[in-house]
């Protein structure tokens, strides 16, 4: 089965709003007004389309509502069943303080063909295309850079290496350093991040570290598309983090998920960009309209592309 065309421009409709509605708290140092707004936006857009759409990666529980919480249903219920994935606001930082990188991001799948992930840690490792057992989470760092400097064609330290700046990658970073590696870190925003390895002009060959789980799995949404590689295994800390776990079924705490695992069948994956980024515009006003970039891609379409729209505000 694949999810029809005709829901890439509803769908690139509901971030490029939501990043319209989060772009007035821009600058105004308050990253829960900014969640908000693109958080009561989406709601507000998903609403409107013929699906029947459930929230299996959101912000929260249904008693921390008005979030667009996990399990939350969504649509006119009237047209196909659709797992959704959301993070309203990814780089809410970026967005209080007007700094670069804030995005809205959602993810479409077919029913039962998005992962499900906890609100934990996940390791992962992300590049572009390459060969199965190439790199692997279970390599050494050392193993890994080589396996793709060889790869590539490159010397080791023309390779590049994106980063979240956070004192647990320290041992990555050092590591990275001593094999004399470019490294891009990166304060917030590893959604954004993974998706450097997407395309060469971004020049970044690897994405690895620890970051949301959640923002694991829209990332590989993305990715599937670009063909690229992706692994991810949650971390859990506390007996609680477990219990969530093996109640969403997972009984397997260290397993090692393949994209695949994370992404079965059709996926549709849109980010919009709220601050300006290297990958995306931000949002920008022209009188009683506002210019959005939007990157959008539909797995099966083969679809991958940075979508610029003109809306009208009082839409």
């Amino acid at each position: 089965m694949s999810i029809d065309k005709r829901f890439i421009n509803q769908f690139s409709n509901v971030t490029s709003r939501a990043a319209h509605a989060s772009f007035y708290l821009v600058g105004k140092k308050d990253k829960n007004a900014a969640d908000q707004a693109a958080v009561d936006s989406m709601r507000s857009e998903l609403n409107k389309i013929n699906m029947n759409g459930q929230v299996v990666i959101g912000e929260g529980s249904l008693d921390e509502a008005p979030l667009l919480y996990t399990g939350e249903f969504l649509g006119t219920k009237k047209g196909p069943d659709f797992d959704i994935a959301v993070d309203p606001v990814e780089g809410t930082n970026f967005v209080a303080n007007n700094l670069p990188g804030g995005i809205a991001v959602l993810a479409i799948g077919e029913k039962g063909n998005l992962f499900n992930a906890p609100e934990t840690y996940m390791d992962k490792i992300a590049t572009g295309k390459i060969d199965k057992g190439l790199i692997d989470l279970d390599y050494s760092l050392e193993k890994n850079i080589k396996n793709l400097s060889e790869y590539k064609c490159k010397e080791v330290s023309s390779i590049t290496v994106c980063v979240l700046n956070r004192p647990r990658h320290k041992m990555i970073v050092d590591k990275l350093k001593d094999l004399q590696v470019n490294i891009k870190l990166i304060t917030d925003g590893d959604i954004l991040g993974a998706l450097y390895v997407s395309d060469p002009k971004y020049n970044v060959d690897m994405f690895i570290g620890i970051g949301g789980g959640p923002e694991g799995v829209l990332a590989a949404c993305a990715l599937d598309s670009y063909d690229c590689h992706f692994q991810g295994r949650f971390i859990f800390e506390n007996e609680k983090d477990i219990i969530e776990a093996k109640s969403m079924g997972i009984t397997d705490l260290n397993k090692k998920y393949e994209l695949k695992e994370i992404i079965k069948g059709d996926s549709l994956f849109c980010a919009s960009g709220i601050t300006d980024s290297e990958i995306l515009n931000g949002i920008v006003i022209e009188g009683d309209k506002f210019v959005s970039e939007t990157l959008v891609t539909h797995k099966n379409s083969n679809f991958r592309k940075i979508v610029k729209s003109i809306n009208s505000i009082n839409e």
